[in-house]
């Protein structure tokens, strides 16, 4: 796999663009960030402060800098508006895998099929253009929409992880795994591409 860091990567289809996340994105997406409080509910880090945001954006710059994660805005092309933020994370070119999560959209925009274009842009990045093996999502046990929308893009469920990561409250997690591999992708790509 040969993730680029230094890449300023551009996903986009005709609804949506995902860019590279810039320290001015704090006022592009403090509306959607605080709009409601329960937005990261199952989340180790919030966002429903102007302060909050801030510490977000800030940590996911120094994690692009120090190769570790690469986090993006979402642009609704169609509302002209900001929808939230999404990541690849715990990129490991020499296994050839990442994760993609990290994501947050505003309450109006679940459910509408807009996440599961977001995700299929960046599968296609991973898979098709920086050749990925294997793609990674984690998710609070407790988050059922996530773990819902996880398991309808085609992800499989692999297992639990207990205990796994604390949260914003002291609350320790339980983190359930799911994974696509390249053979697999091959054969949902097309599914995708209809759905668009």
């Amino acid at each position: 796999m040969n993730f680029e860091f230094d890449e300023d990567i551009i996903l986009e289809n005709d609804v949506l663009l995902l860019k590279p996340i810039l320290i001015d994105d704090i006022e592009n997406l403090f509306a959607i960030a605080t709009a409601d409080q329960t937005l990261l509910q199952f989340s180790p880090k919030q966002v429903y402060t102007k302060e909050l945001l801030t510490e977000y954006i800030e940590t996911a710059i120094k994690l692009r800098a120090n190769h570790s994660r690469y986090s993006f805005t979402i642009f609704n092309k169609h509302e002209n508006c900001y929808m939230g933020s999404t990541s690849f994370l715990n990129i490991f070119n020499t296994d050839d895998r990442l994760e993609i999560g990290a994501t947050w959209i505003g309450k109006q925009f679940q459910g509408t099929g807009l996440n599961r274009q977001c995700k299929f842009l960046m599968l296609q990045y991973a898979f098709d253009a920086v050749n990925a093996y294997r793609v990674e999502f984690k998710t609070d046990e407790r988050n059922l929409q996530s773990r819902k929308a996880i398991e309808k893009i085609g992800a499989k469920f692999e297992g639990v992880l207990r205990k796994h990561t604390i949260m914003y409250d002291g609350y320790r997690r339980n983190t359930f795994c799911y994974s696509i591999l390249k053979p697999e992708w091959e054969l949902m790509k097309p599914l995708f591409l209809h759905a668009q």
